[in-house]
């Protein structure tokens, strides 16, 4: 008898084991879940009435609070007159360049319909935001944050703050996005920003306070440390931010943990993210400034917001700003002064410094060549080696899903080292579309040949910044690289008449957007796709077409292909 019980718990152990095995196989990280309603409000961030993007009634928008390889899904209902897309910046989209939000991968949310998107944060961790990429619609707003935390079993190099603030800084026009448009279609340039705004409010009126009055934006406890992530949204400038009497320890730079070094002030050019930690320890009574002023720009533009200390206020903050760093070798030497935390974890375990990304041979070199406008038909235009991007009716990425890739656009019309006479001959305005061979480490050195700063974005990857520096690249620059510890990024600023060199592996399968992050610049034309195909077309290496995805142009009606095979 007890034999045959002893058989029988057993089989139960057995069974329940593999019950619970087989649970966890199927176990999915956690999902984090909101919806949105995206509609115009009248608000005044530099104090006259305009039209503002909003989301769920706010500017800027909700916060994305989540943690590595959480899995995101926003169910946003387009309530504005005009078709919608968002982007989140920053965000790898691993496998799934369907949810990158540009449209070169998707067709826009008509208005008055809803699309849920849906992604994982997939071991990444920082400071990112999302904002909109349908035309102009970003000098509207509609942009918020997007922070990923680290799970609980990895190490922070850094204790824990007593809070987290982002500040979202940036140029703003006080003409809506439709006069803008009108502006760029017509041949003309946006011009010159009215101000700059932070966190949705800019300085306007008698005094120098953000918002116009004398309520603090961001309050801190005596001698407790506090995590402040500054993100420029901006369209145009550069901007340097700084806090008056405090310094500032940056930590993380678009999902890298840094070497601690502290600053008195940071330029952050456009599309970057910078998380710094400050420690509240000057006197409690007093209020402080958190200013923000333009770069490089004729006439330098400044907004600020208070920050006081609790039971503080007393004392209002110094009329005497502190003063902004002037030239380009000051931003150049900071640029170079950040440096990748080598013993710090990020998303995984291990130390970010055990990939040794200057080990690894080079199989592609592509230079862009970054150039002043270009008139075509009376009209500026913008392009990377010689061809102005458009985008067609049909997104690249379902064009070439569904096979009709070739009534669409072609591939490769620029060339990888492009001559003085190809630079010279008329621009082309066309989409502009390259091939990356899957799983190729490749170098690109952006060449801007243009007077003023310049800042570019990689989608679907992080990449290696590892030089910048005056003049024309050579092959012979390559012997002043860093390849040990350069801050692995998304975003990276081009100084004028200088170069940039980065480095990534095309590891992620998909149709990738890299793009200038001005606003005049990228809408017309100085952007291109980069399209990454796994020759196995296996699931392993991409997702399929999610069945919810919106379709239009020329697939609209067409039978959808055979799905990716695991």
């Amino acid at each position: 008898m007890m034999g045959r019980v002893n058989s029988l718990l057993a089989i139960l152990l057995v069974v329940s084991t593999t019950s619970l095995l087989s649970d966890l196989a199927y176990c999915e990280d956690p999902y984090v879940y909101q919806t949105w309603d995206v509609k115009y409000a009248t608000l005044s961030p530099l104090g006259v009435p305009q039209q503002v993007i909003t989301i769920n009634g706010q500017f800027p928008g909700p916060k994305i609070n989540c943690t590595s390889n959480n899995n995101i899904v926003v169910n946003v209902f387009n309530n504005l007159d005009e078709p919608l897309l968002l982007t989140w910046n920053g965000v790898q989209q691993r496998k799934n360049s369907w949810q990158e939000g540009t449209l070169g991968t998707n067709c826009p949310i008509l208005p008055g319909t809803n699309y849920t998107y849906k992604f994982q944060v997939k071991d990444q961790i920082g400071s990112y935001y999302y904002y909109p990429t349908t035309p102009l619609h970003r000098a509207m707003g509609g942009y918020g944050p997007l922070a990923v935390h680290s799970r609980d079993l990895i190490p922070v190099p850094f204790d824990l703050p007593e809070d987290d603030y982002f500040v979202f800084v940036g140029d703003w026009y006080k003409k809506g996005h439709a006069s803008l448009r009108k502006l760029l279609d017509g041949g003309r340039s946006l011009g010159r920003p009215d101000g700059v705004i932070i966190n949705g409010k800019g300085s306007f009126g008698t005094g120098n306070k953000s918002g116009g009055d004398d309520s603090p934006m961001f309050t801190m406890i005596a001698k407790k440390t506090y995590r402040y992530r500054f993100c420029n949204v901006g369209m145009k400038d550069s901007v340097n931010v700084r806090i008056q009497g405090h310094t500032m320890k940056i930590v993380e730079i678009e999902g890298s943990h840094t070497v601690q070094n502290v600053y008195d002030s940071l330029d952050v050019h456009l599309g970057q993210c910078y998380s710094v930690l400050v420690t509240a320890d000057q006197k409690p009574e007093s209020d402080y400034y958190l200013v923000a002023s333009t770069r490089f720009s004729k006439k330098a533009l400044t907004s600020t917001a208070i920050i006081r200390y609790v039971g503080g206020g007393q004392v209002p903050p110094s009329p005497e700003l502190p003063p902004a760093p002037v030239g380009l070798p000051w931003s150049i030497n900071q640029f170079r002064s950040f440096r990748w935390n080598l013993t710090a974890s990020a998303a995984r375990p291990n130390p970010q410094g055990s990939y040794h990304y200057g080990k690894i041979d080079i199989t592609r070199t592509i230079k862009f060549v970054l150039k002043p406008f270009s008139k075509v038909g009376g009209k500026r235009r913008y392009s990377i080696n010689g061809v102005s991007h458009v985008d067609p009716e049909t997104p690249l990425k379902l064009a070439e899903y569904y096979g009709v890739a070739d009534k669409v656009f072609k591939y490769d019309m620029i060339k990888d080292q492009p001559s003085d006479s190809d630079l010279a001959a008329e621009v082309i305005v066309a989409p502009n579309v390259i091939n990356g061979t899957f799983r190729n480490f490749v170098e690109i050195i952006l060449e801007n040949h243009d007077k003023s700063v310049q800042t570019f974005h990689v989608s679907g990857y992080s990449f290696f910044a590892v030089a910048v520096e005056p003049g024309r690249w050579t092959e012979e620059k390559r012997k002043n690289y860093n390849l040990i510890d350069a801050i692995s990024k998304h975003t990276v600023q081009v100084y004028p008449n200088s170069w940039t060199a980065i480095m990534t592996t095309l590891d992620n399968a998909g149709m990738w957007n890299m793009r200038s992050m001005s606003l005049e610049r990228q809408y017309l034309g100085e952007q291109i796709y980069v399209s990454v195909l796994s020759p196995n077309r296996s699931l392993r290496d991409e997702y399929n077409l999610p069945d919810t995805q919106l379709l239009c142009g020329i697939v609209k009606d067409m039978p959808k292909p055979p799905p990716y095979s695991s």
